[in-house]
């Protein structure tokens, strides 16, 4: 049984270690990496690093390295990817299964102001602060290259490139994070508002407890539309059993043999 992840996600990395320590025999796991990100966490398995070329190319890839099952784990702001996998899906007929963290959900005390883009979120930014706390990664900064005014200290993984807002400072750094730290970075650059992509995930929610305790408000983008129709899980656990009674129905149908009527 081949199954390939669609992954660069921490659920993803996780889903394969505890594919590997099931040992499930004759499975075979493929993790697919965008290459966006330097150096990648790279996790058990095969890996294969770079696009498809669309859905007719996964579906294409699919079909070629014979694929009993797919499993979008990518983030959940790669729509593009989870269309993609979607339709490539269907054109290919092989089983899909969307593994997507739960979004964050506001607390007692929070101060949320949620968008639909990065471009509103950019637009309400000069009501609410003068020193930004931005971590919606280093491809999406020109949605704020034009605010002057403003200074921005952007994490990232890896260095960004522009166009960019003028006045920042650039931290590279990877999660999962401490609200600790958190509390220590918000007080030492004097953040007064901070900016986030609803990724979920607990990597980098400490973020949003160091900013409620903080009274800093926090401008959060709403995630994109996924693909209609594709059956969810929320956590490896859940995607791991999916891959067992996939595999049983497999070896079960091995067993029984081919059907011959007449």
């Amino acid at each position: 049984m081949h199954v390939l992840i669609l992954g660069g996600t921490t659920e993803a990395r996780r889903l394969a270690e505890r594919l590997e320590s099931e040992a499930l025999p004759g499975l075979r796991v493929t993790n697919s990496l965008a290459g966006r990100v330097a150096a990648p966490r790279t996790p058990p398995g095969d890996v294969r690093v770079g696009g498809f070329g669309g859905a007719e190319g996964l579906a294409a890839w699919l079909r070629e390295h014979t694929v009993d099952l797919l499993i979008d784990a990518t983030h959940p702001f790669a729509a593009t990817i989870s269309f993609n996998a979607a339709r490539a899906a269907a054109t290919a007929h092989v089983p899909l299964l969307a593994l997507r963290r739960p979004g964050w959900e506001p607390a007692d005390g929070d101060v949320w102001h949620e968008t639909g883009s990065l471009a509103e979120a950019a637009a309400l930014l000069p009501a609410l602060g003068r020193r930004v706390f931005l971590t919606t990664g280093r491809t999406d900064l020109s949605a704020f290259a034009d605010l002057a005014g403003l200074w921005f200290l952007v994490r990232s993984v890896d260095a960004p490139e522009p166009p960019y807002p003028p006045r920042m400072d650039v931290l590279l750094d990877r999660g999962p994070f401490t609200l600790d730290g958190e509390r220590e970075l918000l007080r030492r650059h004097r953040i007064d508002v901070l900016v986030t992509k609803d990724s979920g995930g607990a990597a980098t929610a400490p973020k949003l407890a160091a900013a409620r305790e903080a009274g800093v408000p926090v401008v959060v983008v709403r995630r994109p539309p996924a693909p209609e129709g594709v059956p969810v899980v929320t956590g490896p656990e859940q995607a791991v059993r999916r891959v067992r009674e996939a595999h049983a129905g497999r070896i079960s149908a091995g067993r029984r043999g081919p059907h011959v009527s007449g």
